[in-house]
């Protein structure tokens, strides 16, 4: 728990509904959720990216995610905090892409503390949009693979997240109130 706020984070490859849930989950818990910078970066600068480019969005990342906790902190509405992706998201994009990831995003991981995780499954249909790049159904199972590698490889709790995207916020949410005696 930093700042008194426990923080959930959304994993997973592309078009796995980690936007949606965290944005279901922060209405249901009435709370704020971190969207992810990489899409105001690409929106911003195009859709072309260098591996320098993955370390300021990784740190743009972090810098937004510390702010929402900050805010949310001192409002003292809701406890709950639910980020879509974190440095281990940053870490499989600069890996898979460029086969090599940035010092600072592998220190992050070992220094951040997360209370939970979701790993998003890949049973949604894929939803093209010029952000996306890899629709390819054996390179989105890889990827998933690699997430749920990460995950089993730490000590934080995670869930793997399925269903159409009712399902998975109900499923979600059952999970956060188990996970925080609130049942």
């Amino acid at each position: 728990m930093i700042n008194g706020i426990k923080k959930y984070v959304a994993i997973g490859p592309e078009s796995t509904g980690k936007s949606t849930l965290c944005e279901q989950l922060a209405k249901h818990f009435n709370t704020l959720w971190c969207p992810e910078y990489a899409r105001e970066f690409l929106n911003t600068n195009g859709t072309e990216y260098t591996y320098d480019n993955l370390l300021h969005i990784a740190t743009k990342q972090l810098e937004q995610e510390d702010r929402i906790a900050q805010e949310l902190s001192e409002s003292g509405v809701s406890p709950f905090l639910f980020v879509d992706t974190d440095m281990y998201v940053m870490k499989v994009w600069c890996e898979f892409v460029f086969g090599e990831c940035h010092r600072f995003i592998l220190d992050q991981i070992a220094e951040r503390k997360y209370d939970g995780y979701f790993l998003c499954n890949l049973d949604l249909p894929w939803v093209e949009d010029n952000m996306r790049e890899y629709p390819d159904p054996k390179i989105r199972e890889e990827l998933f693979l690699y997430y749920k590698e990460l995950l089993t490889g730490q000590d934080v709790p995670w869930i793997e997240i399925k269903g159409d995207n009712p399902s998975r916020t109900r499923m979600a949410i059952q999970w956060v109130k188990e996970q925080n005696g609130l049942l």
